[in-house]
């Protein structure tokens, strides 16, 4: 019988041992095969099948909107049989190495349809997706488990994200959409009086949010005095919320990042907006200029209060009133190949109040008070190759207040101006690093002039001669950071960063070391443990004297004798995701604590004149006084997010704490909006493509005041008696308190609803009219506290009794209003 020999070669193998001698082939019969050679050829095997793995390749490229070309920031890009994934960052770009290969690669976003791709992955390859919203897409969406990267597959921790249409959907005062007031309704994220856009973060103050758009800081967020904010929701695309584990790539403020991103404008087709209410009308229009290549948006904003005061204000003598706001958003996007593009931001903002007054005696009075932003942002994105990605910036900020009287009394002249403002000139770059498919790695620098006027003074009458006093601060403020989202595991993922900030006022310099940790631990595939922990700087402060951001506040700079204020805040929490039912559960827990940070002393103002004969200013650094904060607390949001019916139920456990030397005589306090308790239930139900039904209720323990508690005896007064030339000193009584903030406000609740009716039309064109009911079952909440002398009688010798007076402004406002698409 002939027997079959088998023959294996020693030199292969010795060769991928590292060893160069030859060997002669050596021939076996089959019997021996397991004895003799075996182990060499389950070592080669083994070593083939290795060789293999370690073969790996990049897919990359941009995922848009399908129709329009906006490019989509935050999609996810999973590979279930991996369990590995990513997300787009802000540009829509998107790089992941997997191995070589056949994989199933999902692509989903919140309001678009998910997508399967089958990859035969034998080389680098680049994806672009165009994603149609789910509106348009007829399949029905089976939610499966991994179908897109969760709350619980995140690293990062303390985050919101707000999709358009949910500003667009949830019912707001007098029908306008507001980006800020639907942030409020997230917990951790406080409101401010009854109304207002202000908002407070994490125990912190209004100055301690960084508000950008499109990478430019805005200063002011204000319209109305609070009641609405500047940003017109119509021309956003993304808004993003920070509360807590900042990322590295942000710095400068102590309590929050509040990132917005402008759309980019259609690409394919024009289309538009216009949208009318009571309070004010808005206007958008997008569309390409050389299409598929350059694009742009425009968005305009105006209220029209003051022309429809007009017919009742008397004005044939030239008396005029009235207030008005305008915003306008302009944006142009170029793509000059696929790895070079170029964005152009501009952001226009003012508010207006004009009194005119005409006596009939002839005599005249003229006021005004403005302020508004400008932000300009040019934005150059550049592609090295599939797993490098880079963003530069050059940006320009600027606010300004200006307040103006003019009288003109008995042939005599009074003129008083005051303004203050800041100006900011920033360059800045970004770089995005995907090694492979367990790192994602980010690093870059910022530098910005910052150039403020707290006070410019401007004072003349008959009695002085003219006074003209500007003050002036110039300094800079720059960083550089590395931060890394590194997948240890397939439980555990590490987010470390560092940013390292710079900042200078004349012959003072600060460098201030900032690290930067989260984690995330999954228990479960569903359930993770999160933790994180950040140090911020922050280097400009605002002098706030009311709270509540009026335009008064003035941004001023850390210098030789004001220290930047700092902040360390840790954080704790859990994330559960429900995947059969698409639900999502977050609990967090924090501590946070601020040191350095400012105040007015008691009785400073603004103004900061102490003399309007000479004009003589106090520097405004002898007008305030540092001091330290605490806040803790524990938040939960409960969320749903697909389906037809979407919304989310938060709650907020606070309490935040403040203790400087020279105000309550040096004893901690509870800041004016420390609250205990914050509620806050939304939902959005959408039974068919006509109807959309929206409601949401909030609760609030009550802010905190400083009311007078005691009497006392005042200083002598001397009063001149004209008639016969003598004087004559009056004794008196006035109020103190012995404790800031010892009054807290009753608790805040109501109920706001809304309905759509829409209705499309030929040629993608839709008309909606929507009717809202803010506070619907008209609860009286307090929006000020007053005090008011009950039973005063200037001759009466008994004390004076005091009345607490509320008043409330906002009870049951109907409104309605109309848009139409186009």
């Amino acid at each position: 019988m002939k027997k079959t020999i088998y023959c294996t070669s020693f030199f292969l193998v010795l060769f991928h041992q590292g060893q160069a001698k030859m060997s002669r082939p050596t021939c076996k019969p089959k019997s021996g095969i397991h004895k003799n050679i075996g182990p060499l050829l389950i070592f080669k095997s083994n070593h083939q099948t290795l060789n293999q793995a370690e073969k790996k390749y990049t897919i990359s490229g941009y995922i848009t909107e399908s129709g329009s070309g906006e490019h989509l920031l935050g999609v996810s890009i999973y590979v279930p049989e991996l369990k590995l994934g990513t997300t787009t960052n802000d540009y829509g770009f998107f790089s992941l190495t997997l191995p070589e290969g056949n994989h199933e690669i999902i692509i989903s976003y919140i309001g678009f349809g998910s997508e399967r791709r089958q990859v035969n992955l034998m080389e680098d390859k680049i994806l672009s997706i165009a994603l149609k919203p789910s509106s348009e897409n007829l399949d029905e969406v089976v939610v499966t488990a991994d179908e897109r990267i969760r709350e619980s597959k995140v690293t990062q921790m303390s985050t919101v994200q707000i999709k358009p249409a949910d500003i667009q959907d949830i019912p707001a005062l007098l029908g306008e959409k507001d980006v800020l007031k639907t942030l409020q309704l997230m917990p951790g994220i406080q409101g401010g009086s009854e109304g207002s856009s202000g908002f407070f973060v994490r125990g912190g103050t209004p100055d301690q949010n960084l508000i950008i758009l499109d990478d430019a800081v805005v200063y002011n967020s204000n319209h109305l005095f609070g009641f609405f904010s500047v940003f017109n929701g119509d021309a956003i695309k993304s808004v993003e919320a920070f509360k807590g584990g900042f990322p590295a790539r942000f710095g400068g403020r102590l309590s929050s990042v509040i990132k917005l991103d402008m759309k980019d404008g259609n690409k394919e087709k024009l289309s538009g907006k216009v949208n009318i209410g009571l309070i004010s009308s808005s206007a958008l229009l997008e569309g390409p200029i050389n299409k598929g290549k350059t694009s742009f948006i425009a968005s305009g904003r105006r209220t029209y209060a003051d022309i429809m005061a007009r017919p009742f204000i008397e004005s044939k003598k030239g008396n005029r009133t009235g207030y008005y706001f305008t915003d306008f958003n302009f944006k142009i996007h170029h793509i000059f190949s696929p790895k070079d593009k170029l964005f152009w931001s501009n952001y226009f903002g003012q508010d207006k109040f004009y009194d005119n007054s005409v006596y009939n005696d002839g005599d005249k009075d003229k006021s005004r008070l403005q302020w508004g932003n400008i932000t300009s942002t040019l934005r150059w994105n550049h592609q090295f190759n599939n797993k490098l990605f880079s963003n530069t910036s050059l940006i320009f900020s600027n606010y300004k207040f200006k307040l103006l009287i003019e009288e003109d009394f008995e042939d005599q002249q009074y003129l008083f101006k005051s303004s203050s403002g800041i100006n900011d000139y920033t360059l800045k770059t970004d770089f995005d690093y995907y090694p492979n498919s367990k790192h994602t790695i980010r690093f870059g620098a910022n530098a910005t002039r910052h150039n403020f006027t707290p006070q410019r003074l401007l004072l003349k009458d008959e009695f002085n001669s003219d006074i003209d006093k500007e003050q002036e601060l110039n300094s800079f403020e720059g960083a550089v950071y590395v931060e890394d989202d590194w997948k240890l595991t397939d439980k555990l993922s590490l987010s470390p960063g560092i940013r390292l900030s710079y900042f200078n006022y004349k012959d003072k310099h600060y460098i201030n070391p900032e690290p930067r940790l989260a984690l995330s631990y999954n228990m479960k595939p569903d359930l993770a443990f999160k933790a994180s922990y950040s140090r911020m700087n922050q280097y400009i402060h605002l002098l706030s004297s009311s709270g509540i951001g009026l335009p008064t506040d003035l941004w001023v700079s850390s210098t030789d004798n004001i220290k930047p204020q700092t902040s360390q805040q840790l954080a704790i929490g859990v994330a559960k995701d429900f995947f059969d039912k698409d639900y999502s559960v977050t609990l967090e827990g924090y501590y946070k604590t601020l040191d350095d940070v400012i105040a007015y002393k008691e009785g400073a103002s603004f103004l900061a004149i102490d003399d309007f004969e000479t004009g003589k200013n106090t520097n405004w650094e002898e007008n305030i006084t540092s001091g330290q904060g605490w806040a803790y607390g524990a938040e939960i949001l409960f969320r749903k997010q697909t389906g037809p019916l979407t919304g989310w139920l938060g709650y907020t456990l606070s309490w935040s704490e403040r203790q400087f030397d020279e105000l309550n005589l040096g004893n901690k306090f509870y800041d004016r909006y420390d609250r205990r308790h914050d509620i806050s239930l939304v939902g959005i139900y959408k039974p068919n493509e006509k109807i959309t039904l929206s409601g949401t209720w909030v609760l609030s323990t009550g802010n905190n005041y400083t009311l007078p508690n005691q009497q006392r005896i005042a200083n002598a007064v001397d009063f001149p008696i004209f008639n016969n030339d003598m004087y004559s000193s009056f004794t008196g009584t006035e109020d103190f308190t012995t404790q800031r903030n010892n009054f807290r406000g009753e608790t805040s609740h109501r109920l706001d609803l809304g309905i759509q009716f829409h209705k499309k039309k030929k040629k993608n064109r839709e008309r909606i009219w929507g009717v809202l009911l803010y506070n619907s079952y008209a609860r009286r909440n307090p929006f000020i506290y007053t005090i008011e002398d009950k039973n005063y009688d200037s001759y009466a010798p008994k004390p004076i009794e005091k009345e607490l007076i509320r008043t409330s402004v906002l009870m049951l406002i109907p409104s309605i209003n109309y848009t139409f698409k186009f």
